[in-house]
């Protein structure tokens, strides 16, 4: 039986795939005492993650006992950088190979967290395989620690590509049913438990150019209210125009991060701006997060899937929604497809306690 068009998007050939598989170990002073002293906690540890992820032919692996947060993103150059809140790993996993420790030995840090990055040219056809692969390393590695402590595992997948790149010239395209990653891996026969948590949310990166600005900044008694204003109005009026009720607007000069709110409650750092979303709830949930007297490089656009937005085929149908949406909204700031870039970012993400 054909799928309808509507449980597909057509999305460019020109997408980058990104997968990462990340587990964090929380650590107590009892952990640390197992080890002569910090350093030849972080030394021992990361040598025998290491030696476990080569055996398992994992080949661009970080370990990591800072307390930051690992961010990862496409890019065509390999190279990472630490910010006060975060750690940015920018790779193509085509090309790229690493084995990096990410620490200092006079830092005892609350958590480790380990870090596995896909690699190869069929990211996502190949993902069920990379996290059963990862789980594997990560099931040998915690039974080889000293003391039994908790272990997360969170898997991350996206799909980033432009919104005009048919203007651009792709004219070739592939129909994606965007399945669930629990029913994407048990056709892999890769077991997910029945325990665990799921978040998929597009996310949309608008440049706040010069030309924007003037566009929607007439007032110029409050320096940069009337932009974020005009933005957020004319975002959520497309947004709801086509059924998409769990929205945010970022514009603070921070990275926003999508949660369960069942999980965890919204908080902000200087760099990172937690949102937790209620993924049962049928209400409205609109954030809008934005400085008056600032102009950003960039407003974050968030579209937040909700239960009822998974069909039995997929979140192909929301995808189509928030395009829709997102082509609205270009239309409405007078943004030039053959120019400009409007960059969205469908991401997937399952975590579960191992």
């Amino acid at each position: 039986m054909a799928i309808s068009t509507q449980h597909k998007v057509y999305i460019p050939d020109t997408a980058k795939d990104n997968q990462y598989i990340l587990a964090e170990l929380q650590l107590s002073e009892g952990f640390f005492a197992s080890y002569a002293d910090t350093y030849s906690c972080y030394q021992q540890l990361s040598q025998q993650f290491f030696l476990l992820c080569e055996l398992a032919g994992l080949k661009n692996v970080h370990f990591i006992a800072n307390d930051k947060l690992p961010v990862v993103r496409f890019h065509t150059e390999a190279f990472s950088f630490q910010t006060a809140d975060q750690m940015l790993f920018f790779y193509n996993p085509a090309y790229h190979e690493a084995q990096h420790s990410h620490f200092d030995p006079n830092y005892r840090a609350r958590k480790i967290s380990l870090l596995c990055l896909a690699t190869g040219s069929e990211i996502r056809n190949q993902a069920a395989a990379f996290h059963r692969t990862v789980k594997a390393v990560l099931q040998e590695f915690k039974a080889r620690l000293p003391v039994a402590v908790p272990l997360k595992i969170r898997d991350h997948q996206h799909l980033s590509y432009d919104l005009f790149a048919r203007a651009k010239g792709c004219d070739s395209s592939f129909g994606y049913k965007l399945r669930s990653i629990s029913n994407r891996y048990m056709a892999r026969d890769v077991e997910i438990p029945a325990i665990h948590q799921a978040m998929t949310y597009a996310a949309a990166t608008v440049p706040l150019s010069r030309k924007l600005v003037q566009q929607l900044q007439h007032n110029s008694s409050a320096p940069f209210t009337e932009l974020y204003q005009q933005l957020e109005q004319r975002f959520i009026s497309a947004a709801t125009a086509h059924h998409l009720t769990r929205l945010a607007l970022v514009a603070d000069g921070s990275t926003p991060l999508v949660r369960s709110s069942q999980i965890e409650k919204p908080k902000r750092s200087q760099e990172l701006h937690m949102l937790s979303f209620d993924l049962t709830s049928d209400k409205a949930q609109v954030f809008s997060h934005w400085l008056p007297d600032q102009r950003m490089e960039t407003a974050h656009l968030l579209l937040v899937a909700g239960q009822d937005d998974q069909t039995e085929f997929g979140y192909g149908r929301f995808m189509n929604q928030v395009e829709q949406a997102l082509k609205a909204l270009a239309q409405q700031l007078e943004m030039d497809p053959a120019k400009d870039d409007l960059i969205v970012r469908f991401h997937q993400h399952i975590s579960y306690q191992l």
